[in-house]
């Protein structure tokens, strides 16, 4: 017993200078964050078809509606709007947007898209959010049949 006593003696005074030997070391760590400024659409395409059911007689304006899109974001720059625009310089039919329900920001009023930025969404700041996007196509009569293809742009700029 006493043996074991003697070896646990001298292997703590052996491990309190192996510890006093060694030194310490420092050095910097930054953590830097630069604008961020993220946008994500649930669905690849939209197709608005305004048929017959759509139509009203004696009505020139038809139209469809469509809410099947969801628009997620995250900024951490104060001071930040959401555009959208269409890639089309002169549609034939309209084609209108409107953010419905979003978590940050104001929706801004419906918009008639055009290649020309028009507001979405305003004062959406240091946020992530998200909303849905209701796309209304409207159709007169008068203009008959065809198709517009649109690329519709969503950017997060300054305000």
């Amino acid at each position: 017993m006493k043996t074991l006593s003697s070896i646990a003696i001298v292997l703590a005074v052996n491990l309190s200078a192996a510890r006093a030997q060694f030194s310490s070391a420092d050095h910097s760590v930054t953590v830097q964050v630069t604008p961020i400024t993220v946008l994500q659409v649930s669905s690849g395409s939209v197709n608005l078809n305004i048929a017959g059911g759509n139509a009203v007689a004696g009505e020139d304006a038809m139209s469809i509606v469509d809410q099947s899109t969801s628009l997620l974001w995250g900024s951490n720059s104060s001071a930040k709007k959401i555009s959208i625009s269409s890639n089309l310089v002169a549609p034939v039919f309209t084609l209108k947007a409107v953010a419905l329900n979003p978590t940050q920001g104001l929706a801004a009023p419906e918009a008639t898209l055009a290649s020309t930025p028009a507001d979405f969404l305003i004062n959406i700041g240091r946020s992530t959010g998200s909303c849905v996007i209701q796309y209304t196509g409207i159709a007169l009569a008068s203009q008959g049949t065809g198709t517009d293809a649109h690329t519709i742009t969503l950017t997060i700029q300054t305000q």
